[in-house]
């Protein structure tokens, strides 16, 4: 009999020892469970889980109607954004023997669909004549000087190099 009252108590206390496990155990994920819960209700007393879950939901749905708005304004954004001058070019030279410093120039400013227009001015020592032409698709029907073909094939292929060309 002392035998089945020792083997009984060892039995007992090895319950005992596994239930105690399995209290710890479940302590632990409860914890865990009711940190979830805070950081879902925002830490609220007494706030039901379904009003935290529509408080979220309704969060989404704002963010969702603020994103849209986002997009509109991107959209918005990038067709005004075609229009400008995005690939600039410049040349610099002496257009006569006699002067130095290459003071004259021609500059190409053009806009994503290769619109725009060359810009140079050609300076002398007495003066200086400015001259503008048109560009439309990255070519001008004015006759181009080679310093305004040079500054214009630079646009252009900053254009191409952005891979910002659209087709007509």
């Amino acid at each position: 009999m002392a035998a089945d009252s020792s083997t009984a108590v060892v039995v007992a206390v090895g319950f005992s020892v596994f239930a105690l496990v399995i209290v710890v155990a479940l302590a632990v994920r409860v914890g865990r469970l009711i940190r979830t819960y805070d950081s879902l209700v925002g830490g609220d007393e007494g706030v039901s889980f379904l009003d935290a879950v529509g408080r979220q939901n309704d969060a989404v749905a704002s963010m969702r109607g603020e994103v849209r708005d986002l997009r509109e304004q991107l959209a918005t954004l990038r067709s005004d954004m075609g229009d400008a001058v995005r690939n600039v070019a410049v040349v610099r030279y002496d257009a006569f023997g006699d002067m130095g410093g290459a003071l004259s120039f021609s500059v190409a400013l053009l806009d994503a669909a290769g619109d725009g227009l060359v810009l140079t001015s050609i300076n002398a020592r007495s003066e200086t004549r400015t001259y503008c032409k048109a560009v439309r698709g990255g070519k001008s029907e004015q006759t181009l000087s080679p310093e305004e073909c040079e500054a214009l094939d630079e646009a252009t292929e900053q254009r191409s190099a952005d891979g910002r060309t659209r087709s007509a």
